[in-house]
């Protein structure tokens, strides 16, 4: 596995190291002790799996507040999707900015998201499927969220949307969140 630096401290573009024969392919997808070595989060605590039938169809963004902060892999195993994280920790030389990767099933790459980010993602194509591992189990009452078109941020998202939740869309404005509010 090759763990490529992004501009943001702790998330990571991890390469997967395929060994090909005639059958096709093998490559490690998760070693913890890689993940020890690089001091990132490593406990696995929950899988999720979101399917999306249409092409433009934005999830996110979403977080976890503390105590129950997660961290994640995340990887597009069937489809393409623009991965998107924004930099919610203040003391973050990059907070309050957002980075995208592309993550296709075609480029096999996994994007490790430290906590203290949000996340979200848009299809590229129908049919996708994203497959995620959280450090955290799912605390609703702790879940949080920020509209995807928040002027705070001005994400670029490559395509016209076409399907986001009633609840994506009604993220209140970063500045107006219960999270600043308590700062």
């Amino acid at each position: 596995m090759e763990f490529i630096k992004t501009n943001f401290k702790d998330c990571y573009i991890i390469e997967i190291e395929k060994k090909k024969d005639d059958r096709g392919f093998f490559a490690r997808s998760y070693d913890s002790k890689i993940f020890e070595e690089y001091k990132l989060e490593k406990n696995i605590v929950q899988c999720n799996i979101s399917f999306n039938l249409k092409k433009n169809t934005i999830r996110g963004m979403h977080y976890q507040i503390s105590p129950y902060e997660e961290a994640k892999l995340v990887r597009c195993t069937r489809g393409k999707i623009m991965d998107v994280i924004i930099d919610l920790r203040p003391n973050s030389i990059t907070f309050k900015k957002w980075l995208s990767v592309e993550l296709s099933e075609d480029n096999f790459r996994t994007l490790y998201i430290p906590k203290g980010m949000a996340h979200g993602f848009q299809t590229l194509v129908d049919n996708t499927e994203v497959f995620y591992q959280m450090t955290q189990k799912y605390m609703p009452e702790f879940a949080k969220g920020i509209r995807w078109n928040d002027t705070v941020f001005n994400i670029k998202w490559p395509n016209k949307l076409s399907i986001i939740s009633n609840k994506d869309n009604e993220y209140d404005d970063f500045l107006d969140s219960e999270e600043i509010k308590n700062e």
